[in-house]
């Protein structure tokens, strides 16, 4: 079966493709693999909105099943920052300097004070129109400095679960066991089962 992915981000779509293979759809696509263009403005004030503003833009588009999903970081020193806006937080571009900005904005912050947690909602459309939501949460902490080399976004500053070990030392399939879209997907198979 075929879906397509409301996404270009490389890492992602690895993630998802490793996944779905699972549960039947052998061509995951992202959305430059199938040739097209959706950037639907993301208005929604929650995750879950933003989610499927971006699946049933592209379900317009396509004759088959897509997947959207909104994720981000909630940093509590941070009154939930950067949370949905974690893609395009202060109109950073890059990776590397979003996590610094964070980190600049944390210094001074103790370690018990610098709780933090992954959100990932999927919103999913069967090729007949059938709507499906799930979330994941992972929680952790920000580190002090980047760390690791694998992984991408906000992965080299987040400590998993009290663990000295951030998103970007883990293998993906450690990872994919215990993160956000991880959680999410699983919820997901199960209901696509």
């Amino acid at each position: 079966m075929k879906l397509i992915i409301a996404s270009n981000n490389n890492g992602k779509i690895k993630e998802y493709k490793a996944l779905l293979s699972a549960v039947g759809y052998s061509e995951v696509l992202s959305l430059k693999d199938a040739g097209l263009e959706c950037d639907p403005e993301e208005t929604g004030k929650t995750f879950e909105e933003n989610a499927a503003i971006k699946a049933r833009a592209l379900f317009e588009m396509c004759d088959c099943a897509v997947l959207a999903d909104d994720s981000g970081l909630i940093v509590d020193a941070l009154n939930g920052e950067p949370g949905i806006y974690s893609a395009r937080w202060m109109g950073l571009e890059s990776d590397d300097d979003k996590n610094i900005e964070i980190l600049r904005r944390l210094e001074g912050v103790k370690r018990s004070e610098r709780s933090a947690r992954f959100v990932c909602v999927i919103h999913f459309i069967r090729s007949d129109g059938t709507e499906i939501t799930v979330k994941g949460v992972c929680e952790g902490e920000i580190a002090c400095q980047p760390h690791g080399e694998d992984g991408f976004g906000y992965d080299p500053i987040f400590l998993y679960g009290g663990k000295n070990l951030s998103f970007a030392q883990m293998s993906a399939d450690e990872k994919n066991a215990v993160s956000h879209r991880g959680k999410a997907l699983k919820d997901l198979l199960e209901k696509l089962k």
